[in-house]
């Protein structure tokens, strides 16, 4: 853990979701105390069916932003993550945005341990 999803509406082409995926994951890896490394898993997933306000402009975007994080964080520390975060994609598409209307969010889910399974051997790499 985190998970972070980033959808966005498929008529963006002209920036490097790679590239905003490293940033987020450097986000939670800068914090490894709070957001074990080897957690870390992030993807960005176009959508085809999308209608974004009235329907009427097809050149509108939109970016929205998932992040999954177990319980047992306090308020302070997951509100500046979602700061940074933010910051991390609103730097991204700064260009875009001032070219084109493009609708930006983000939502932080936190969910109970009783609620996940998961096996995950790439913690022992950060362990040594």
């Amino acid at each position: 853990m985190p998970h972070i999803i980033v959808e966005y509406s498929d008529n963006i082409n002209e920036t490097n979701l790679k590239t905003l995926l490293h940033n987020i994951n450097r986000v939670f890896a800068d914090r490894p105390d709070t957001y074990p490394i080897g957690g870390i898993r992030s993807r960005a997933m176009p959508l085809t069916d999308y209608v974004v306000a009235d329907g009427s402009n097809p050149d509108d975007a939109f970016v929205h932003t998932t992040i999954k994080i177990g319980a047992g964080r306090s308020e302070k520390v997951k509100k500046a993550t979602c700061d940074e975060v933010f910051q991390v994609i609103t730097d991204h598409f700064a260009d875009i945005y001032e070219k084109r209307y493009l609708a930006l969010s983000l939502e932080l889910i936190e969910f109970s341990e009783t609620g996940t399974l998961k096996k995950n051997n790439i913690h022992q790499r950060y362990k040594k």
